[in-house]
């Protein structure tokens, strides 16, 4: 069975997570500086057997686009053209940071280490393939 990738994309550093090898559970996998990207997509889809990409789609609270939106829209652009054999697939992203850092303070994540962005994007990627993952 092909895996599930899910994407929290960022200007400055991308949160990513995977979905195991019978797509039941999904986990953070890293943070990536978004300059390597698609570098690291390219490894990843391969090594992973990955089939589908879940791209988180930033929105405002009135659906309309947020300031990052043309962004995601570009790179989802970038990602149709590297991967045409995928299904690239788009998700509501609206509140994943907070639903993010919530869910490290309730699991006892100490101050220090919720406050490392890197943990929270990954955090994010990983609610942005558990929301796609619980419409299939």
């Amino acid at each position: 069975m092909k895996r599930i990738l899910g994407i929290d994309f960022g200007m400055k550093r991308t949160g990513i997570a995977i979905t195991d090898e019978n797509n039941i559970i999904a986990s953070g996998l890293t943070t990536v500086p978004t300059r390597e990207l698609m570098d690291f997509l390219i490894r990843t889809v391969k090594e992973k057997n990955v089939g589908t990409l879940v791209l988180g789609e930033p929105k405002r609270l009135n659906m309309e686009d947020s300031h990052s939106s043309q962004n995601v829209r570009l790179f989802r652009e970038a990602l149709e053209k590297q991967f045409p054999a995928l299904q690239i697939e788009m998700m509501d992203e609206r509140f994943t940071s907070k639903m993010a850092l919530e869910s490290l303070i309730a699991g006892g994540v100490s101050k220090k280490k919720r406050q490392q962005k890197e943990l929270i994007d990954e955090v994010s990627a990983t609610i942005i393939l558990q929301s796609y993952m619980s419409t299939l």
